[in-house]
């Protein structure tokens, strides 16, 4: 078997209580799965799981409190950010809110030639390449010297992706990239970074609360609830036949194109809503929303373990749909 280009196991993250003695937040809570080259994997889940945080700890925006991070064959989890600024190169980020994640005070030019310039390249050469970016993404090159607010949400997304792809990354965390997005404008970046990862070679990990999203652009899907995936594996048996409540309770909750079954299909209602990651409960963090929680889920956590023979999906519930 090849190497994944990434290879996360037991990741976790700590944030200390907003007060003196508050309890800590365990945000992320010993996170595993890859990603292999040419892959993009889907992280979903609602918001407040910890989807984002681990995508920023896997580009080191975040500092792990415990876990390996393996890129490339090399764990990068304790790396000093001198160590890490040539392995940057290869590891890039697209953020949720375009306009926000620009300079407003920096041209598109010095918005995408920076990453360049930082690696040490020629002002003029980063220039150069950054305009060359600008028509790969879909903008007009002479547009070049205008400012963020000059540009729409889209086209500030595209700005952000060209950012990204300045320094010919292998992996882009993909954060929520089109939910601050029209969804017209939605479909557009979609379907320009399917086109990059073919043309570029790209392995994507894809964070979105869209599950219609998700199941366009990701070959795996995996699903987290406060801080811990419970479901992950291929997208086709997942969205055909999800193994965990959890997951069956959000893909009932997503809108069918077809008006006929969208009137027929079965909806799970949650109850409640998620526990504080500042005071999880017992055993499976779930079962107090759980239609199907017994004795065992109140006192012992699943681990993830094979849904089903001949199956490369892993679920974490004691008590799994077969079906």
């Amino acid at each position: 078997m090849t190497t994944p280009l990434l290879r996360v196991r037991d990741l976790t993250m700590t944030f200390p209580g907003r007060r003196a003695r508050s309890a800590p937040v365990r945000a992320v809570d010993g996170v595993s799965f890859e990603v292999a080259t040419g892959e993009t994997l889907g992280l979903v889940g609602e918001s407040g799981c910890g989807k984002s945080t681990t995508g920023r700890m896997i580009v080191r925006l975040l500092q792990p409190t415990s876990g390996s991070i393996e890129f490339g064959g090399r764990d990068i989890g304790r790396l000093s950010q001198r160590a890490l600024k040539p392995l940057r190169t290869e590891l890039q980020m697209v953020f949720q809110d375009p306009h926000s994640s620009l300079n407003p005070r920096q041209t598109v030019a010095r918005i995408i030639s920076d990453p360049l310039i930082v690696q040490g390249a020629a002002v003029a050469e980063a220039r150069g390449r950054a305009a060359e970016l600008m028509e790969l993404v879909g903008l007009i090159p002479e547009h070049i010297d205008r400012y963020p607010h000059e540009f729409s949400g889209g086209q500030a997304q595209r700005i952000g992706i060209a950012r990204a792809l300045a320094t010919s990354p292998r992996l882009v965390v993909a954060d929520e990239p089109v939910s601050a997005l029209d969804v017209s404008v939605q479909a557009q970046i979609v379907n320009l970074m399917e086109r990059l990862q073919r043309e570029l070679g790209l392995s994507y990990l894809f964070i979105a609360h869209d599950l219609s999203v998700i199941k366009r652009v990701c070959d795996r899907v995996a699903v987290m609830y406060l801080g811990r995936i419970v479901e992950i594996g291929a997208k086709e048996h997942l969205y055909k036949a999800p193994a965990h409540p959890y997951t069956r309770a959000l893909l009932s909750a997503a809108p069918l194109p077809d008006p006929a079954a969208e009137r027929t299909r079965e909806r799970i209602t949650l109850l409640g809503d998620p526990p504080s990651p500042a005071a999880p409960p017992p055993g499976c963090t779930f079962h107090p929303r759980c239609p199907k929680a017994r004795d065992i889920c109140r006192a012992e956590a699943p681990a993830l373990r094979i849904a089903a023979a001949g199956e490369a999906r892993q679920v974490a519930c004691h008590f799994p749909e077969s079906g």
